[in-house]
């Protein structure tokens, strides 16, 4: 749990940001007392820190739930960027650490990540038509995931996107495997989709209209 009290004086934004830039939007307290950041986008070393998160073999959970290897680690973070993805980071106030990302964008309803797609689909992957669904994902980084942190920083990270985008629908999609990141999706309101899913190809789907 995160006990988070909003920045004075920022103001509403617009997303996505200019890359590289970072807006501080709240400070957050965990059960333990640890203290936290919530930032809107990440700054350049805060991109490496994800992209050598991203690469980390040891991380055995985050390699097998995730296209983050091949997305931030193999690939580009300006290219990603440029597809209108607004990452939020929780940062560890004493030692600077990126804790936790949030990201959200327009993508359209039931369209796989990365490690899903194939190499024909990897092809259009940039001919995405936009309309009303916007992605939500996230991630946890050892030795934070498993303290109880993504629920309320994912639903602020929410809370300030909806302010740009009033009129967005949110989907996830997962491995279905992945049963901590379902379990957390359905604490933030989504419920599954059958109808876009993938069973066969173990991949899930979940969705929020309101």
């Amino acid at each position: 749990m995160l006990e988070i009290t909003e920045n004075q004086g920022i103001g509403k934004l617009s997303f996505p940001l200019p890359i590289y830039t970072l807006v501080a939007l709240a400070t957050a307290k965990g059960n333990n007392g640890e203290e936290f950041e919530i930032v809107a986008g990440l700054e350049r070393h805060l991109v490496d820190e994800l992209k050598r998160n991203s690469l980390d073999e040891s991380d055995e959970e985050l390699q097998k739930n995730t296209s983050d290897r091949k997305r931030f680690g193999e690939g580009s973070y300006e290219e990603w960027y440029s597809k209108n993805r607004t990452p939020f980071g929780l940062i560890h106030k004493k030692t600077g650490a990126l804790v936790a990302i949030v990201w959200l964008g327009p993508k359209p309803l039931g369209r796989k990540s990365l490690r899903y797609l194939s190499e024909e689909e990897l092809k259009k992957e940039n001919e995405q038509k936009i309309d009303k669904w916007h992605t939500l994902v996230y991630r946890s980084y050892n030795p934070f995931r498993g303290k109880g942190l993504m629920k309320d920083f994912a639903r602020f990270a929410m809370k300030i996107y909806s302010e740009s985008e009033p009129d967005a629908h949110y989907w996830v999609g997962f491995n279905q495997e992945n049963k901590a990141s379902i379990a957390l999706a359905s604490s933030l309101g989504f419920t599954l989709s059958e109808e876009v899913s993938d069973r066969p190809a173990g991949w899930l789907a979940m969705t929020k209209t309101k």
